[in-house]
């Protein structure tokens, strides 16, 4: 049956696998998208030319914070379900902003939460919670169940919306779910996280376009997956019959050295020769380990990662490299001036 679905932070990497998805099974997607200057909507620009002219994808300016025009928003479009998805996801930005970070993750779902509650109480919702929430202070494995312990503004502010989600689903009988994921990260992740900035300065490595690389902490430990197996769990949350909290993790930990050994083998190189460090990259409080038990999620919703370690990192790499390909055609051509860390050119 063919649903409507309103999609929060569209353009990013979630909002790219997830509009996908719902496209490809023959559902209605609004995104919503901010009203700056620049509009970035090149993760989703294949998709927009796809399915746009079939009225199958519709983008919608809002403001989450400006609760008024989401509940018009809502009130026009009237979807069955409603992922949010938008935020100031970067934890090491969020301490240097940590007012809009907590302003986007605190009333951005709160007024989700509210239209709905005014508007139409059947409308399923799913809010991106995250494994930042726990702290990450031991090294355990952890569920639905283990105690929030945020260490950033951003955990902060997932924190609030991950409750507020629970109190409305408890107040008012509304479908509410909190997907607790797990890092995930694909050849979109933005280019200010570790993964990408690693597998980026790979491809450009490989195409004698950068000379060294700069990270913070290398001992931090992640549990990381791929962005586009994880959206299907999103999918199978709100398709359940009830709504509850949800882990989504691979269950293996790794830390930023195994993903620089990884991605450095994988081209034949050794990154020692190549990583320098810095310590304005690392965190003022930093989470360093994160391991999820996803056996609810497997058991129940029949979830299960598809892409492992290895093979995520080889497939960002591989794309990256093709990417840095491009790259060193536009600047022969002179028609882009290299903006990166240690260009050779």
């Amino acid at each position: 049956m063919e649903k409507t679905i309103l999609i929060t932070g569209i353009t990013g990497q979630d909002g790219y696998y997830l509009a996908k998805s719902l496209l490809e099974s023959g559902h209605k997607v609004h995104g919503t998208i901010r009203r700056t200057s620049s509009i970035n909507t090149f993760r989703i620009d294949e998709l927009i030319s796809k399915y746009s002219k079939d009225g199958f994808i519709k983008l919608h300016y809002a403001d989450l914070t400006d609760s008024s025009s989401i509940s018009n928003l809502i009130s026009g479009v009237k979807p069955d379900e409603i992922y949010n998805l938008a935020a100031q996801s970067h934890v090491a930005v969020s301490f240097k902003n940590p007012v809009y970070t907590t302003q986007v993750g605190t009333l951005g779902s709160l007024s989700v939460l509210e239209a709905i509650r005014s508007t139409n109480k059947f409308i399923k919702f799913y809010q991106a919670s995250s494994s930042e929430m726990f702290g990450g202070e031991n090294e355990v494995v952890l569920n639905e169940n283990s105690e929030l312990v945020p260490k950033s503004p951003y955990a902060a502010s997932k924190v609030f919306a991950h409750h507020m989600t629970k109190i409305y689903r408890e107040s008012y009988g509304m479908f509410c779910v909190n997907g607790i994921l797990f890092n995930h990260e694909s050849p979109l992740r933005g280019e200010t996280f570790v993964t990408r900035k690693i597998s980026r300065a790979v491809g450009r490595i490989v195409e004698d376009l950068q000379s060294n690389l700069t990270l913070g902490n290398l001992d931090a430990k992640r549990d990381w997956g791929f962005a586009g197996d994880f959206v299907e769990g999103m999918i199978l949350m709100l398709q359940h019959s009830e709504p509850d909290d949800w882990v989504l993790a691979t269950g293996e930990t790794y830390s930023i050295k195994d993903f620089l050994t990884e991605a450095f083998s994988y081209v034949n190189l050794n990154w020692e020769e190549f990583v320098v460090y810095n310590s304005k990259y690392d965190r003022p409080n930093e989470v360093n380990y994160l391991k999820g038990d996803s056996s609810k999620a497997q058991e129940v919703l029949g979830w299960k990662p598809k892409l492992d370690f290895k093979d995520l990192v080889k497939l960002m790499v591989d794309e990256d490299i093709e990417l840095a390909k491009q790259e060193k055609v536009l600047i022969e051509r002179k028609l882009i001036e290299p903006t990166w860390e240690y260009s050779k050119v």
